[in-house]
């Protein structure tokens, strides 16, 4: 099994896909809007996955976050809200906040498992400043680490109930961003003492199944490199200082922040410490690149694959979708209009 988790081009697998993915057998798969058509559809495309690697517990990833960043979309999946909903009902009443989050992503993990999708990139647990690049804006939970802590971990928990495994992003932090890491490098500049309050609910949430890191330089760390390339911030910081042992995956390695070929940035998040790499637009070239300069993914990857996968039974089967999402809406109508 090679250390990568890669984009489908579509709805269904082509030939040469099917073929390359067979041999090259990555560790799991990625899914944008071009993959999500139907429910029938997205089933079909899940199985063939999974018995085209053999892992009945195959990893199949989807951004699934609520909002702008949802690939799931109308009119055969209903609409989730952004993280910021959760936030403003925080403001006035935090426990409600935190109910209303849990049945919202329990719900979205339901969701997500009838069609075969078995983990969410989510939820963003990114302190944000009032500055920060509109590519993280609505998405994140409000500029507090308390609260922030709070609605993540009841995000996390919601999705497992409904038999999915989130992903914690994106670490150590992304909130302080003055610019969109899709379209170039940010850097931060604050020191150290300042940083604690970006890593404090990624240390709170420190037991998630999965994480995933950012394409922002942190000065204070590693004025050199990203935290994907950095051994001194996956090290110190990620697996050190916030304590976090789950599976580390990049976030997608195309994105403009980082540098050099698909094959190149791959094997350098790798030797910094990631345990998987994303590559999320199925370009075949660029996929053949990377396979064949990737290792086997280590034990410890594997180990913390595992771990991470044994989580997706869902905590209750019997919920009622249409219950969960008529609780959230009921206690999101306390925020004034």
């Amino acid at each position: 099994m090679k250390p990568v988790i890669f984009g489908v081009s579509g709805l269904s697998l082509t030939a040469e896909e099917r073929d390359f993915f067979r041999d090259a057998d990555p560790l799991g798969y990625i899914f944008f809007k071009r993959n999500c058509e139907s429910r029938a559809q997205m089933r079909a495309l899940t199985e063939e996955l999974r018995e085209l690697s053999g892992r009945a517990d195959l990893p199949i990833l989807i951004d699934q976050e609520g909002g702008r960043v949802s690939r799931m979309v109308p009119p055969e999946w209903p609409a989730f809200p952004a993280g910021e909903v959760f936030g403003k009902l925080y403001d006035i009443a935090p426990i409600s906040a935190i109910e209303a989050a849990r049945a919202n992503y329990h719900a979205m993990g339901m969701m997500l498992a009838d069609v075969g999708v078995t983990v969410d990139c989510a939820p963003l647990l990114d302190v944000v400043t009032p500055e920060v690049t509109k590519a993280i804006g609505d998405r994140a939970f409000g500029g507090e680490p308390m609260r922030v802590a709070a609605l993540g971990q009841a995000c996390v928990e919601g999705l497992r109930r409904g038999g999915v495994v989130g992903v914690v992003k994106h670490m150590p932090g992304h909130g302080r961003a003055l610019v969109d890491s899709h379209l170039e490098l940010p850097r931060v500049k604050v020191d150290a003492e300042a940083l604690e309050q970006d890593i404090a609910p990624f240390h709170a949430l420190k037991d998630a199944p999965m994480g995933m890191t950012c394409h922002v330089v942190f000065e204070a760390w590693d004025a050199e490199r990203p935290a994907t390339l950095s051994p001194t911030v996956i090290r110190d910081i990620i697996r050190g200082r916030i304590g976090f042992d789950g599976l580390l995956m990049t976030d997608d390695i195309d994105m403009k922040a980082l540098s050099g070929t698909p094959g190149e940035k791959a094997t350098q998040a790798l030797a910094a410490g990631c345990d998987v790499v994303l590559d999320c637009w199925a370009r075949m070239d660029e996929m053949v690149e990377i396979i064949g300069l990737l290792p086997d993914a280590t034990p410890a990857c594997i180990e913390r694959l595992d771990r991470a996968m044994a989580t997706t039974g869902a905590d209750e089967p019997d919920a009622d979708f249409a219950e969960l999402v008529a609780k959230r809406d009921e206690l999101l109508a306390l925020v004034p209009a």
